[in-house]
């Protein structure tokens, strides 16, 4: 049974998730996540529980702990008279995250760099060549995979703690990139990807930092035109400079 409706459906990139049990926690939960992620669920809006169980084919109990999950996650807000808030999408909230995952993802490069094997940097290539696949036929869902392995591959050796935590606050940042940041050009992109495969090859761990937080930070500027324009920008020049000195340049030129 499809666990989204035709009017939310039209507005996610990805086919509509469906469940086989509709009182799976994990599957209400994994529904209701890709909804909040892809915009289905308007943020900041507000919804009853009741129509999310109609909507989702949810029964009562999965749907509550569905939610309690979603909100240690910070994705929905519990409101009065069983509705829920979906989170907000603001300016501070994507600077905090924005700062967490370059810190992160900049300190795991470096230490997975030295490990990488030549089957990793063989499958680095492989994603590397789905991704222009799967853009080629616009295929934005199809993309996902791909190019969530190559990030992920390039963090792998921080140890599962750090890549669960990671791979959290890209779901976060997933939100804000798909509704402002989408628009980049994805020839850029493309370069991106094989300036940070070129450093990682390499043996270079710190040109692959610098070439990784460039490769976030060329989206920043897109997130925060939309949110705020005159955002100041001091908190993530500073967490710039700290993880990647030599990306700094690229958030003033953005």
């Amino acid at each position: 049974m499809s666990l989204l409706p035709e009017t939310l459906r039209m507005d996610l990139s990805a086919p509509t998730p469906t469940v086989r049990d509709g009182q799976s926690v994990t599957a209400v939960h994994d529904c209701l996540r890709q909804a909040i992620q892809q915009g289905a669920l308007e943020p900041g809006g507000s919804i009853s529980q009741a129509k999310l169980a109609r909507t989702f084919g949810a029964g009562r109990t999965p749907l509550r702990e569905a939610l309690r999950l979603l909100e240690r996650e910070g994705l929905v807000i519990a409101a009065p008279n069983r509705q829920v808030r979906i989170a907000a999408l603001t300016a501070e909230d994507f600077e905090a995250i924005s700062i967490a995952r370059l810190a992160l993802e900049a300190v795991a490069i470096r230490i997975t760099v030295p490990t990488l094997s030549s089957a990793n940097l063989a499958a680095l290539e492989g994603y590397i060549a789905q991704m222009d696949h799967y853009q080629k036929f616009s295929d934005q869902p199809g993309l996902r995979g791909p190019h969530r392995a190559f990030h992920h591959t390039l963090i792998a050796a921080a140890g599962s703690r750090v890549t669960a935590e990671i791979g959290k606050l890209t779901d976060h940042a997933e939100r804000y990139r798909l509704r402002f940041g989408a628009s980049a050009n994805w020839d850029d992109r493309r370069a991106e990807h094989r300036a940070i495969f070129n450093a990682a090859a390499s043996g270079n761990a710190d040109l692959a930092a610098n070439r990784l937080v460039e490769h976030y930070v060329r989206t920043i500027p897109l997130v925060f035109d939309a949110l705020n324009p005159g955002h100041d920008l001091g908190r993530l020049q500073t967490t710039i400079r700290a993880v990647a000195p030599g990306a700094v340049g690229v958030l003033k030129d953005g």
